[in-house]
């Protein structure tokens, strides 16, 4: 794992974004066109705004996404193919996007998911890490053994509270019971993983997922075992770990 420690979320995000470009623009120049898998929240702000003013050939990218809420209309601020339609999709010229639909039939959306992200390797996953070291909606204990690319999950309290926290919900009551995610195996089969996780919030998972073994109690340990996993914080997320020397810190 290689671990990039910013000055703050800003930074974080524009050094990320330029670590991503030059990965999918490679992956542009090898065979024409790129295949990205993309995060939402809070925590990805500045990184998805510095990675839409790279210099990128975006009409020969693909873009699938992590999750989506079941039953959320996409009208609702919390729904994740609201928030990549204003703050990604509609900035640039795509190609292709695929969007985690959680209303109607769940079952064929998740064939159609299937399908589509299995016909090519994915080049580049942007994977966040949850204030409970949920990757995508995979909470704690995390399924790291289905094969499946998507699956229905039961959201835990802790992954509630943080959608409140970020101000997406009023109330815990009001967060969706469940949601649509990517597995952990598909996000593992991804070229070339980057999880930009900055604030103070997320310093306990990232102290989590330094000093745990690989367990699906924390399950962003299992991005220690990808081998070209690319991990970029700020101080306030790194706050509680201890530095060693192989870690980049700027």
């Amino acid at each position: 794992m290689k671990i990039n420690i910013l000055e703050n979320s800003v930074e974080l995000g524009r050094e990320a974004a330029k670590y991503c470009a030059d990965i999918i623009k490679k992956a542009i120049d090898e065979k024409g066109k790129a295949r990205i898998i993309l995060s939402t929240g809070a925590s990805q702000f500045d990184t998805i705004k510095a990675l839409i003013e790279s210099d990128i050939d975006w009409s020969k990218v693909e873009m699938f996404h992590l999750d989506e809420y079941i039953n959320l209309p996409e009208s609702h601020p919390a729904s994740f193919r609201k928030y990549l339609k204003e703050r990604f999709i509609s900035q640039i010229d795509l190609k292709q996007a695929y969007l985690v639909d959680g209303e109607g039939d769940v079952e064929e959306t998740i064939a159609e998911l299937t399908e589509a992200i299995r016909k090519e390797p994915i080049d580049l996953g942007l994977i966040g890490i949850g204030e409970n070291a949920h990757i995508a909606f995979n909470d704690p204990p995390a399924d790291f053994q289905t094969k499946d690319a998507y699956i229905v999950v039961n959201l835990n309290d802790t992954c509630k509270k943080q959608q409140v926290g970020e101000g997406w919900f009023e109330t815990i009551e009001d967060v969706p019971k469940q949601a649509i995610t990517m597995t952990v195996h598909q996000i593992m089969q991804c070229k070339h993983i980057v999880s930009c996780v900055p604030f103070k919030v997320k310093a306990k998972a990232i102290k989590d997922t330094f000093e745990s073994p690989v367990s699906n109690l924390v399950p962003a340990t299992i991005l220690k075992t990808h081998k070209n996993m690319t991990l970029f914080l700020d101080h306030d997320s790194a706050s509680e770990v201890i530095y060693k020397k192989d870690v980049a810190v700027s």
